[in-house]
């Protein structure tokens, strides 16, 4: 069993920046692809971004050039630096990390854009 604990949420102004962070119970090595989710009131869990094994990335169009996902294995850690931020961008962000045919998740991190 692995526990992902997501941090670094909070009320931002737009435009600002913050950088969320997902630590791992164990090494998180063994993750094939490792991600972050955000979900709104009232709408679906969306993904923002991937992360592989391989180091490769992946965003949707909405957040491409302001979201950036990384990994320290060193850490353990999942990291999601988010800039610009926007109104829409506030929602509970989850991690999320898969091993083989196993996902787990993070209980999420509130992310609150409001002047």
């Amino acid at each position: 069993q692995v526990q992902l604990v997501e941090s670094g949420g909070g009320l931002v102004q737009p435009g600002g920046s913050l950088r969320l962070s997902c630590a791992a119970s164990r090494t998180i090595s063994i993750f094939n692809v490792m991600g972050w989710y955000r979900q709104s009131p009232g709408k679906q869990r969306e993904l923002v971004a991937t992360i592989t094994s391989g180091g490769s990335t992946s965003y949707p169009d909405s957040v491409k050039g302001r979201f950036t996902i990384s990994r320290d294995s060193a850490k353990n850690t999942l990291y999601l630096q988010i800039d610009n931020l926007k109104p829409e961008d506030t929602a509970v962000y989850f991690c999320n990390a898969v091993d083989i045919n196993i996902a787990y998740w993070g209980k999420g991190t509130l992310v609150t854009v409001s002047s």
